[in-house]
Formats: structure tokens, C-alpha cells, sequence
């Protein structure tokens, strides 16, 4: 199921892990441009292309806009985490894919991730204790078919998922939350 041109959960194709490019061409490049659009019209800061129904490692990140005239995605192609921290921290998430709710996640605090971007050179970002620290972590998990339900203790993941289906039955749309 989609809405706003994003796929909502329980759709299969967010349990799935997604294939790594092989070559950064021009659908790429609109595959990415389509991912900015739609991240920024939903008001997400993170959008994977499983979430736009493509089972590719691409990721779109901007965690610092606060209009248009400063939106400016990072795009992340086959990422992956090099290091993470030992120690987490708890965070409330959000997530396009799972509109109408938020959830608690302790995710490390630090973490490291190599990416290409679209002219194929090999990026290194870094971040720690802020919001880009989690998106890349959830957005990363968005690739290997991982939602924020399955980083929730079975108590946890099960409220969430009725906090969920109470969001939806109610019309909630990605880029909202509780």
C-alpha cells in the first residue's frame, strides 16, 4: 500500500533486503531527484528507495532544513556502518513508512558510515547524539528489510503496531506523528 507516493507497512517490500548498485546512471539520478521531492513534500528527513517501492540501496538524508531554500539532501548509494559506538541512547523516532506514530529506540550514539554519492566517490559521515546520528541508522536498516518495529522489545512492538492500525483507521499520512 502506498500513500503519497510512499510505502506504508505492513507492504512486504519493507522486509526486504535490497540489492546495491552496481551503476551509478541516470536512472539513479532520477530515482534520487523523485526521493528529494518526495521526502521534502512529506516532511521526513530520512527516505530509503524501499520506501518508494525500489529494492535498491539508495538513500536520501537532510536533517537540517527548515524550508525549501535550505533543503539540500544528502544522497547516500550502498551505504554502510563502519563503526558504531558501544554505548546507545534512546531516541523517539518517527518514520514515513509507519505514519501516526513514534517510537522509542536506543540506538548507538556515534556512528560512522561510508557511502558513494551520485558521482561515484566514496563519502565518509560521521555523526553523534543528534537526529543525522539516527537517520542514518534507521535508514540503513530501511535497506536490509529492518522497520522501527523490529528494533522494539515484543511488548513494545506490539502496542505500536495497535498505535499504528489506530493511526491509520484514523487517516494518518506519512510526516505525521503522535
Amino acid at each position: 500500500m502506498e500513500i503519497n507516493g510512499i510505502v506504508v507497512s505492513p507492504d512486504p517490500r519493507l522486509r526486504q533486503e535490497c540489492a546495491e548498485i552496481e551503476e551509478i546512471d541516470g536512472n539513479i539520478e532520477r530515482l534520487a531527484e523523485q526521493m528529494k521531492r518526495q521526502m521534502f513534500e512529506n516532511g521526513g528527513c530520512g527516505l530509503a528507495a524501499p520506501q518508494v517501492g525500489e529494492l535498491i540501496q539508495l538513500v536520501v538524508i537532510d536533517t537540517e532544513y527548515t524550508s525549501e531554500k535550505d533543503y539540500d539532501p544528502y544522497v547516500l548509494i550502498n551505504p554502510r556502518i563502519v563503526e558504531t559506538s558501544d554505548t546507545t541512547h534512546p531516541f523517539s523516532e518517527g518514520c514515513l513508512s509507519i505514519p501516526g506514530i513514534n517510537v522509542e529506540i536506543a540506538r548507538p550514539d556515534r556512528v560512522v558510515v561510508e557511502a558513494y554519492d551520485l558521482n561515484a566517490d566514496l563519502i565518509r559521515y560521521e555523526a553523534e547524539g543528534d537526529l543525522m546520528c539516527v537517520c542514518l541508522q534507521h535508514e540503513i536498516d530501511h535497506l536490509h528489510g529492518i522497520t522501527m518495529f523490529e528494533r522494539l522489545a515484543p511488548g513494545k512492538r506490539m502496542a505500536a503496531m495497535h498505535d499504528y492500525q489506530e493511526a491509520l483507521a484514523h487517516g494518518a499520512k506519512p510526516g505525521e506523528t503522535s
